[in-house]
């Protein structure tokens, strides 16, 4: 994948922290697209249609009697107004963004698998929403982070719904679904002969011979309306569903 990650400029720490009611200070980040900037904006059209389907193979995998556009549209994007089509789009775009953030911001590699071989596209993929991987090239350590974030997103204003509570609860799934995420990744990336990426997923599973530091997060993606501070502050990572979680961050300001 061809990767322009420049619409990150527009994501800005806003300096403001939400505390939550188990005293953990989740930062608040807000995303400020410049729709004037066609150059950017066409760039990140083009990183985000990629996740599911590459620009050089989608002339060999479309119907032919589709343009490129109508097969994104029909066949791979998540419906626009059917149900459930733009709850899946609106997380899919959170999962991506943050993906973006956590990749290019706090330098973890993040192999893009989840989404180009969906079968149905109004379903969201199943397993870990991000798997990311931060080592040194050729050693194997215990300071090798395996970390698997989980991505909620709220596009409604009339929902009173802390998604980044329910995104920490939903953390705990991974525990067990982390295994069976690393394994489809790994086979997407055999099937790319990405040697490289196979290599890395095969050192996080070998933990019990090789451990590493293995983290947990959470994260709400939310557009500036209905963004409540005193909502999220109501979060909590220490009750029995969200003990696995010991990070979390929120973004703000997006049009879905």
């Amino acid at each position: 994948m061809s990767i322009n990650v420049e619409h990150l400029q527009w994501l800005e720490d806003t300096g403001e922290r939400v505390v939550s009611i188990c005293g953990k200070s989740i930062p608040i980040f807000k995303l400020s697209p410049d729709a004037f900037n066609e150059q950017i904006m066409s760039a990140w059209a083009r990183h985000f249609r990629n996740h599911y389907c590459s620009d050089e193979q989608i002339e060999y995998i479309k119907n032919p009697s589709k343009t490129n556009s109508e097969y994104l549209l029909t066949e791979k994007f998540p419906h626009e107004k059917n149900p459930p089509g733009p709850s899946i789009r609106a997380g899919d775009f959170a999962e991506i963004l943050v993906a973006d953030y956590l990749e290019f911001v706090r330098l973890y590699k993040i192999p893009r698998t989840r989404y180009e071989r969906k079968i149905i596209a109004n379903e969201s993929s199943k397993g870990s929403d991000i798997i990311a991987f931060k080592k040194e090239p050729g050693i194997i350590s215990t300071t090798d982070e395996l970390l698997i974030f989980e991505v909620k997103a709220k596009a409604s204003e009339n929902s009173k719904i802390n998604v980044l509570q329910t995104a920490i609860d939903d953390s705990m799934k991974d525990e067990v679904r982390v295994a069976e995420s690393l394994n489809a990744m790994k086979q997407r990336l055999l099937d790319k002969s990405d040697m490289d990426g196979v290599q890395l997923v095969d050192r996080f599973q070998r933990e019990p011979d090789h451990p590493f530091k293995r983290i947990y997060g959470a994260a709400a993606v939310v557009t500036e309306s209905s963004f409540n501070s005193v909502i999220i502050s109501g979060s909590t990572t220490v009750s029995d569903k969200a003990i696995a979680v010991s990070f979390f961050t929120i973004f703000l300001g997006i049009a879905f």
